[in-house]
């Protein structure tokens, strides 16, 4: 395989939007104690007594909702735990998280043992032998699929090497299963929901190179699935999205361990399904009631279940598959705008709990979930997603960086031998930072820009091809200089710049002009949403309302509303001119408030 762009060196966040939310996150995941965290792996192994009541945290149960012992998919927030807590001491460093994750590793290990030596999950052996013999069960693949997930990222980023013991260990249980059964057989397994099984077999097969993992990466092959995307036909519309969405992660993680190129081809034959031929929200995420819809077909099915969280995070990692293979801006612009108006958009600012769908229906309301009584598979997926800013922000091929999301931050890492720093901060971002009132005067009014400022130090003088995205909204051409020096800026938006040059100690300022768009319903064109760069503006209302003017010229609907506060700018706006006057605010601002975010516009 062509060799890929990697993730560069060390990231860490620096103060701003992705830093709170990071936080805010962090602070969650340490909250959890680890025995109730545990508490269905101790009594799947007989350890502890297990937790009997489910209602009365008096009486030593903590956590319900999934994890109710009772429940058939109880156990898979462990597995999200483990690698949100892992990746936290990848970003931190923090020992203490590190000894977190060893403790609870040391745990499943006591289970594991327990169990036999092979079985190290939450759920009893049998549900898989009642989905092999046919009889209706739960998700059991996709519950065993988190603690496997878990141990290679306690393994990966935490550095624990008696997980992937652990994890190898029971890979011989799925491998002894899965060998009694006809390749028939296997499909009909497979047509249960499997997580991302195949992926970390993949995992472990990149680590191990052991045929035993080859095997189980041919056995757990979705071929259904796989077969209809190569003939190019559409295998998605109303299947449900976070089924598949896993399996092709693991068909881009085999790609990468076994060079074999059908499994780049199914990856890039499935995004041309879920997203080129099909379309997306304003928002770029997806689904209703958790199933494709039909390509650009979306009117009719906005309503209070729309974008999925799962999907919305799976979406974004296999974007991030394709971006690390082409290195094409177009994929860097779709994670762009699903962190804003998906990840960010459905945590609560305030609690920093997950809302399970984003409702696209007008006068919806995002329903948050709690800490301990509800642990919803977005649940899993929130804990992780928030740990995983800084994965998306640089990555390096050769002498080679590509800078691809505008996110506060400080890299460190080696390129050409050289120890190379680059921090990242703004001027403005709408609701981010602003000139404190100490300072000058500044802009009038909130500013039509984003001001990107980098700093980069090497320690000795080195050449670098560093390039930096354009991205899909820019409004107007990008102004860059760099040492205060005019640079031209010939790249397209959705494209990059590049600067060739000997760095050592230098500053780059880019200006990216913005201005209100909006993003039409493909099968309702005069029905609209807002944006201001790659946010989505919602509208405070609790119905839907008929906007007047021209969708081309959204200034002239909304102006801006409430704009400074001390030292920053806010980013609220207003409607101009309409029969009702609604306030608008980012979609990952609103937390109880009923929204609306599509409007119909009549001259």
């Amino acid at each position: 395989m062509d060799e890929p762009f990697v993730g560069a060196g060390d990231v860490q966040l620096s103060p701003g939007l992705f830093q709170n939310r990071f936080d805010l996150n962090r602070a969650y995941v340490e909250s959890l104690k680890s025995e109730d965290l545990l508490q269905n792996h101790y009594f799947e192994a007989g350890l502890r007594g297990g937790c009997i009541d489910t209602t009365d945290p008096s009486e030593g149960v903590q956590h319900g909702g999934w994890e109710t012992p009772s429940c058939q998919v109880r156990g898979h927030f462990l597995g999200h735990w483990i690698s949100a807590a892992a990746r936290q001491f990848q970003t931190t460093g923090n020992m203490e998280t590190k000894a977190r994750v060893d403790y609870v590793i040391d745990e499943l290990e006591a289970c594991q043992q327990r169990n036999g030596g092979g079985w190290v999950f939450s759920i009893p052996e049998k549900y898989l032998y009642w989905v092999a013999a046919g009889f209706r069960v739960a998700v059991p693949h996709y519950i065993v699929h988190k603690t496997l997930m878990g141990l290679f990222d306690a393994y990966k980023y935490a550095g624990c090497e008696k997980a992937l013991t652990i994890l190898d260990s029971a890979s011989d249980w799925f491998h002894r299963w899965t060998k009694e059964f006809s390749r028939e057989k296997m499909d009909d397994i497979l047509d249960l929901e499997t997580g991302g099984m195949l992926e970390v077999w993949a995992e472990l097969y990149g680590v191990t190179g052991k045929t035993k993992h080859l095997d189980l990466i041919e056995r757990y092959t979705r071929a259904r699935l796989f077969d209809r995307l190569l003939e190019s036909k559409d295998a998605l519309t109303n299947m449900h999205a976070n089924t598949t969405i896993p399996e092709i992660q693991g068909a881009a993680r085999a790609y990468e361990v076994t060079g074999e190129s059908r499994w780049r081809s199914i990856v890039e034959k499935y995004w041309e399904c879920a997203v080129e031929t099909r379309g997306t929200y304003c928002t770029g995420g997806q689904t209703s009631g958790e199933v494709w819809t039909p390509p650009y077909e979306f009117a009719a099915r906005r309503g209070d279940k729309n974008q999925e969280h799962c999907t919305v995070y799976n979406m974004i990692r296999l974007a991030d598959f394709l971006f690390r293979w082409t290195g094409d801006a177009r994929y860097a612009d779709y994670i762009e705008r699903n962190i804003y108006n998906g990840i960010l958009a459905q945590q609560n600012v305030n609690t920093g709990m997950v809302s399970y769908f984003l409702p696209l229906e007008a006068g919806g309301r995002k329903k948050w979930g709690t800490p301990t009584k509800d642990f919803w598979c977005c649940h899993g997926t929130l804990v992780q997603a928030h740990t995983a800013h800084t994965a998306y922000i640089h990555h390096t091929r050769g002498k080679s960086l590509l800078i691809s999301q505008f996110i506060p931050s400080r890299l460190t890492a080696t390129i050409d031998q050289s120890n190379v720093t680059v921090d990242m901060a703004f001027d403005n971002q709408g609701s981010g930072a602003a000139p404190d009132n100490s300072s000058a005067a500044g802009s009038r009014h909130r500013p039509e820009s984003w001001v990107v400022r980098l700093e980069v130090t090497c320690d000795v003088p080195t050449k670098i091809d560093l390039s930096i995205r354009i991205p899909w909204w820019v409004a107007d051409r990008p102004v860059l200089t760099v040492n205060d020096e005019p640079h031209a800026v010939e790249a397209p938006a959705s494209g990059y710049c590049t600067i060739s040059r000997v760095w050592h100690n230098d500053s780059i300022r880019l200006e990216l002009p913005k201005r209100l768009g909006t993003l039409s319903i493909p099968d309702e064109p005069d029905t609209v949403a807002f944006h201001d760069g790659p946010v989505v503006l919602a509208g405070l209302c609790d119905k839907e309302f008929t906007l007047h003017g021209d969708k081309s010229a959204p200034d002239s609907i909304l102006v801006p509303d409430n704009e400074r506060k001390h030292g920053r700018w806010l980013s609220g706006y207003r409607t101009k001119g309409q029969e009702v006057g609604i306030k608008f605010k980012p979609l990952h601002e609103v937390v109880d408030e009923p929204f609306t975010v599509y409007f119909p516009i009549v001259p």
